[in-house]
């Protein structure tokens, strides 16, 4: 686990390279923030994901005015750090800062994050149908992941006339075989993947879990490693999440 020292020298890092190469150096306040981060145990990648998150809304403002604070990422790095830990499993060791004392990441007049807006169930089959086309064309898959993609996709090509006018019980069939179709996936990867692949999935998986291994019961620290492991083991292979939240 880094150190939170170490941990603030690598989102330092990280900032000045989001931010074109200017030095914006991590101190006060700043410095304070990101240590709580490291203190929470929100995985560095994690962090990444946050500002990556608030550089992508900043810039669709139109030019760069000026270097990116790290105290303006605070409320993306902690929304991305609570979609991890559902993914994963795992509680938060302490209250966040953010609930302690109702900071919310932005100041200095920067905007809010905004609202995510939960898309349609035909809107979600078909932008992963697009994903998984592409993933299909893709040499990083193999023949086994080219089968399961392609089954995948000719199923949800089946049911995408049925999402768009599914309500009810209906919808929830539709939902349920969406998260069937997503194990699907993910079983089949993980169980074809190269020893170097998983390697290095199951070491980032441990160290991401290694702030909450002592309050975990085994049982529940058992099923956050498969899921951590499957997750990053999705994010190298750039699968999309099939099931419907």
């Amino acid at each position: 686990m880094i150190e939170p020292e170490g941990y603030c020298r690598e989102i330092e890092a990280y900032l000045c390279r989001k931010n074109d190469g200017h030095l914006v150096r991590i101190s006060g306040p700043g410095f304070e923030q990101v240590r709580r981060w490291a203190q929470e145990g929100i995985p560095i990648k994690v962090a990444f994901t946050g500002i990556d998150r608030y550089f992508a809304r900043y810039y669709r403002r139109g030019p760069r005015r000026r270097p990116v604070r790290v105290e303006f990422c605070e409320a993306d790095v902690l929304d991305a750090f609570d979609a991890w830990r559902r993914a994963v499993g795992v509680s938060l060791p302490v209250a966040s800062a953010a609930g302690a004392d109702g900071a919310t990441g932005a100041s200095d007049g920067e905007e809010e994050p905004p609202t995510r807006k939960r898309g349609s169930l035909a809107a979600h089959i078909e932008r992963t149908i697009a994903r998984l086309t592409a993933l299909r064309a893709s040499a990083l898959m193999g023949a086994t992941f080219q089968d399961v993609l392609e089954h995948v996709s000719r199923e949800l090509d089946a049911l995408q006339p049925e999402s768009k006018r599914a309500r009810g019980d209906a919808r929830d069939q539709v939902v349920a075989r969406l998260v069937m179709l997503d194990r699907t996936v993910m079983t089949t990867v993980v169980a074809s993947i190269d020893d170097r692949v998983r390697s290095a999935a199951e070491a980032e998986a441990k160290e991401a879990l290694a702030p909450f291994r002592d309050r975990m019961a085994p049982e529940a620290y058992q099923r956050a490693s498969v899921a951590a492991l499957e997750k990053q083991v999705r994010e190298h292979f750039g699968l999309p999440v099939i099931a419907f939240d």
